[in-house]
């Protein structure tokens, strides 16, 4: 059978995800969803990390919830039916090795309840006071349809004002797809 290479957005992450993340790391999901970001952070955190994830929709957290147990690995998660804009009261700061976010709507949810532009840039704000040196924060931008444009517009604005003496910021989008591909953006705590 012939397997061809995956270049989506969610597989570029996760690859620099997988270079980054050690074991004993402390880590944030930001956007749990369905939990699949949050099962690999767990998974590459090993048995003395832990892994933070949020999300305001029960359903999403019962997803993850659900996934953890299964695979395993819920005693390496804490899940919290919160606005990602509320890690920084469960983390201290310079102590997180990796955020993720996925900004949109959750898979197979409703669309009608998406992130948004205050509370994603608040929360982009809160996790970089709490990455330590050489940390990551990776996001993907999901927009189209009816939402996430405003979001999209919000983030692309307000990601070149930070602080280039102390954050790398690398956007990836695709210049070759159709139909609103996802953003892929790599934020790096250092030069």
């Amino acid at each position: 059978m012939d397997r061809r290479p995956s270049f989506s957005a969610l597989d570029i992450i996760n690859k620099v995800i997988r270079e980054h993340v050690k074991e004993g790391d402390l880590c944030i999901d930001a956007t749990a969803g369905r939990g699949n970001d949050t099962a690999l952070l767990c998974e590459l955190v090993g048995s003395t990390g832990q892994v933070l994830a949020f999300d305001i929709q029960e359903d999403a957290v019962n997803s993850t919830r659900k996934l953890l147990e299964e695979k395993g690995l819920a005693d390496r998660a804490k899940v919290f039916l919160e606005s990602h804009s509320e890690m920084a009261f469960h983390a201290e700061p310079e102590t997180v090795s990796c955020i993720t976010f996925n900004f949109g709507w959750l898979p197979k949810g409703d669309h009608n309840i998406f992130t948004k532009k205050e509370t994603s840039i608040a929360a982009i704000k809160a996790g970089l006071d709490l990455l330590c040196d050489g940390g990551i924060m990776t996001l993907i931008l999901y927009y189209g349809r009816e939402t996430g444009f405003e979001e999209r517009d919000a983030l692309l604005e307000f990601l070149p004002t930070l602080d280039s003496s102390k954050y790398t910021v690398v956007e990836m989008p695709f210049v070759n797809r159709s139909n609103c591909p996802p953003i892929p953006i790599l934020i790096f705590k250092g030069r």
